[in-house]
């Protein structure tokens, strides 16, 4: 024997499975227990946000214009100075009102298409900056007078895999609906084979909070396997949780993929024209891998991020109906208790 290591062979993440009717698989509504998924909603809006909400990706925060958004009513701004730093503030011209998310930024200033007023993130005539904090990912603004709550020096930014070796995408979609519906649509992981069969099969709670669950294990623990094509599945363990109100993490924390993220945002932005409440929906996928080929995923990001928020576009076209009837039933007093 020489006494070197054996090296390991590669093995397949994908698994064939037997083919299954969609009816035939086994019901999970005696388990998807509406209290378990209230009061994991309570738990989650009883953490503090330290008043931040996400924007949007931070891949949206460059050239020539701001990003622009209505965050629960108040329009925020935001883009980057000369040295490449987040800036954000209220979206209203101190001058005449004019709306600056349409204005251009010059040498790291916006500057007001009305009348030229330039704003380079400093307190100027009346406008003062938001906190904005840049993530890597994401970009959030803290609002004080919105959240209400005690104010924290950064968001709560659930831990990633390091950037350098994962690939990040950023889907946002918007609903007709509260943050809440959202968090409660992903606080009820038993609904996902059944509601996404293209996506999801041989889904199974593993292990469910219960009544005053400790922050240790105030988790949704799920086995799963992701639909590749045909019979070809990469079956996962996933554990959903909501760190703070406003938002709710899948982590992989055992299969293909480990340490793998899915973080699910949800911002409350103006009323539609009937006085409706509109949620953003800004979900990151931060994805890594260890094996070696991953690499090649890496240099293949920019075509791999517009497949990933494709992905995730088709399921929150789903889950935003979710969302949306949610909020109906509770609006009209319908909603089983």
């Amino acid at each position: 024997m020489t006494g070197r290591p054996r090296r390991r062979g590669w093995t397949s993440p994908l698994r064939l499975r037997r083919p299954e009717r969609w009816e035939d698989q086994r019901p999970t509504w005696r388990e998807a227990r509406p209290a378990v998924i209230a009061e994991a909603l309570k738990r989650a809006a009883a953490r503090p946000s330290g008043n931040w909400y996400v924007l949007g990706a931070s891949r949206e925060v460059r050239g020539g214009h701001p990003l622009g958004r209505t965050v629960a009513g108040t329009e925020v701004i935001a883009w980057r100075d000369a040295g490449g730093r987040l800036r954000a503030g209220p979206g209203v011209c101190p001058h005449l009102g004019a709306p600056l998310k349409d204005s251009p930024v010059r040498c790291g200033k916006v500057i007001c298409h009305w009348h030229g007023l330039a704003l380079d993130g400093g307190p100027f005539a009346g406008w003062e900056p938001f906190p904005a904090y840049d993530d890597g990912v994401l970009v959030w603004v803290r609002l004080d007078t919105v959240g209400g709550e005690e104010p924290l020096d950064r968001p709560v930014v659930p831990a990633r895999p390091a950037l350098t070796g994962a690939v990040a995408a950023v889907y946002t979609g918007i609903g007709v609906c509260e943050p809440e519906d959202v968090v409660a649509n992903r606080l009820d992981p038993w609904h996902g084979a059944w509601f996404h069969p293209y996506s999801f099969v041989d889904l199974r709670v593993v292990r469910a909070p219960g009544a005053g669950a400790e922050a240790a294990d105030d988790g949704f623990a799920v086995d799963v396997s992701f639909k590749v094509a045909g019979r070809a599945v990469v079956p996962v363990r996933a554990v959903f949780t909501a760190p703070e109100p406003r938002t709710v993490v899948m982590h992989i924390t055992q299969g293909e993929g480990t340490g793998s993220v899915v973080e699910t945002h949800a911002t409350p932005l103006a009323p539609d024209a009937s006085g409706a409440p509109r949620t953003a929906v800004v979900e990151a996928v931060v994805a890594t891998s260890d094996r070696p080929g991953f690499a090649l995923a890496r240099a293949s990001a920019p075509v791999l991020r517009p497949l990933m928020r494709a992905a995730a576009g088709r399921l929150w076209r789903d889950d935003l109906a979710y969302a949306e009837r949610r909020r109906h039933l509770r609006s009209t007093g319908r909603f089983p208790s």
